[in-house]
C-alpha cells in the first residue's frame, strides 16, 4: 500500500527507501499486535477505551505515505503505548495468586531458573539469554521485550504469557514438552522429545 504496489525487484531504485520504511512499519505493527493482544484480556477492561484509541491512531499512521513514515517518531509512539500496555499487564497479573516476582529489566543472563514459579512475574525487558528455564512456569508472565535468545525452555509452560512473540520463541531452545500459546508455531529446530539433553 505504501508504495502503491511497486516492488523493489522490479524498481530497484525504490529499494533503499522501501527498506527504511519497512523498519518503521515493522515497529508500528509490533505495537499494533501488543495493543490488540491487550484488548483480548477481560481483566484489562478498565483500559480498553484508551487501548482502542491508540490502536486506531497507530493504524492511521501505518496508512501514511513513505515520507510521513520516515519522519515519524516511532519512539514517541512506543512511549505512548508503554504505560497502557504496562497497566493492562498489571491488571491481568493482579489476578494471579501469590504473584511476587518483579525482575523488570534485570540481567539474568545464564541464570539457573529451572523449575521456577514465574507465573504472573514481570520480566519485561529482562535479559534471559542462555538462561535455564527448563520446566519453569511462565503463565501470565509479562515477557514484553524479554530477550530469550538461547534460553532453555524445555518443559516450560508459556501458555497465557503476556506479549510473547514468535520471534522470541524462535530465538529460544525448547522441545515437545514446552507448552506454547495456541497461536504459536513450534520452531523446527526444537528437540523432538520432551526434556531431551
Amino acid at each position: 500500500m505504501t508504495f502503491g504496489g511497486r516492488d523493489w525487484r522490479d524498481a530497484p531504485e525504490t529499494a533503499p527507501r522501501m527498506f527504511q520504511v519497512f523498519a518503521v512499519m515493522r515497529q508500528l505493527h509490533e505495537v499494533l499486535r501488543h495493543l490488540t493482544e491487550a484488548l483480548g484480556w477481560p481483566a484489562a477492561r478498565p483500559v480498553w477505551r484508551d487501548l482502542r484509541a491508540l490502536l486506531a491512531e497507530v493504524q492511521r499512521l501505518t496508512a501514511g505515505n513513505a515520507q510521513d513514515l520516515l519522519r515519524l517518531d516511532v519512539a514517541a509512539v512506543r512511549s505512548q503505548a508503554g504505560p497502557l500496555l504496562a497497566r493492562a499487564s498489571e491488571l491481568v497479573r493482579a489476578g494471579v495468586p501469590g504473584r511476587t516476582v518483579n525482575r523488570q529489566h534485570a540481567d539474568l543472563i545464564g541464570a539457573n531458573l529451572r523449575g521456577a514459579d514465574l507465573r504472573g512475574a514481570s520480566l519485561r525487558g529482562t535479559y534471559l539469554i542462555r538462561a535455564d528455564l527448563r520446566d519453569a512456569d511462565l503463565r501470565e508472565a509479562d515477557l514484553l521485550g524479554t530477550d530469550l535468545r538461547d534460553a532453555d525452555l524445555r518443559g516450560a509452560d508459556l501458555r497465557g504469557s503476556l506479549f510473547l512473540t514468535q520471534v522470541q520463541v524462535n530465538a529460544s531452545k525448547g522441545d515437545m514438552g514446552t507448552r506454547l500459546p495456541t497461536a504459536f508455531a513450534r520452531p523446527t529446530h526444537w528437540r523432538r522429545t520432551a526434556n531431551s539433553p
